[in-house]
């Protein structure tokens, strides 16, 4: 009976060995999720055709990822989307427009999901700290269009520099996911 209880007892330990430690509270990602699950997010961190609209409906030319996220050999993302919206904003555009890797495919993923995609590097684009995550967040050109996404697309819930605030307290108190 000691010998069960010991042997029980070295198993919880263990498995909390494994378990990486939250230091802050999870309530920290909610500001963060409303801004990345929101349709200008979530439409390109797709795994075989980008959605559109604020309902997510299927990219309306049948557009499919392809080989390297950039479109099939032929149609690719770049035929339409320019460095900049066009159209009076109805084509959208940023430089480089493709969409997010597979490895940060968001498509089924809940809030807890999302979070923890985000701060594993082989799932985030290798980025291995929350500077990184937030670096990419401020600078990426494809991520800035989403507060200028043109002809009338809903806006992320927040301005810009009030996401890089959410996600600088969200990363100091180590990017603690909701459970």
């Amino acid at each position: 009976m000691m010998r069960r209880m010991i042997l029980l007892l070295c198993a919880g330990l263990a498995g909390l060995a494994h378990a990486a430690p939250e230091k802050g509270d999870p309530a920290l990602f909610d500001p963060v999720a409303s801004v990345v699950m929101t349709p200008r997010c979530v439409n390109c961190h797709q795994a075989d055709a980008p959605r559109q609209k604020d309902f997510a409906v299927i990219h309306a030319q049948q557009v499919v990822r392809g080989k390297d996220g950039h479109g099939s050999a032929v149609l690719q993302c770049a035929a339409c989307h320019q460095a900049g919206n066009t159209a009076q904003g109805k084509v959208p555009g940023a430089p480089n427009w493709h969409l997010a890797p597979l490895s940060m495919r968001w498509q089924g993923l809940d809030k807890k999901g999302v979070c923890r995609q985000m701060r594993d590097p082989a799932r985030n684009g290798n980025r291995k700290t929350g500077e990184q995550v937030i670096e990419h967040m401020k600078t990426d050109p494809l991520v800035l269009w989403a507060w200028n996404p043109g002809a009338n697309r809903t806006q992320p819930p927040m301005s810009h520099e009030a996401f890089v605030e959410v996600l600088e307290k969200w990363a100091a108190a180590g990017m603690p996911c909701p459970r």
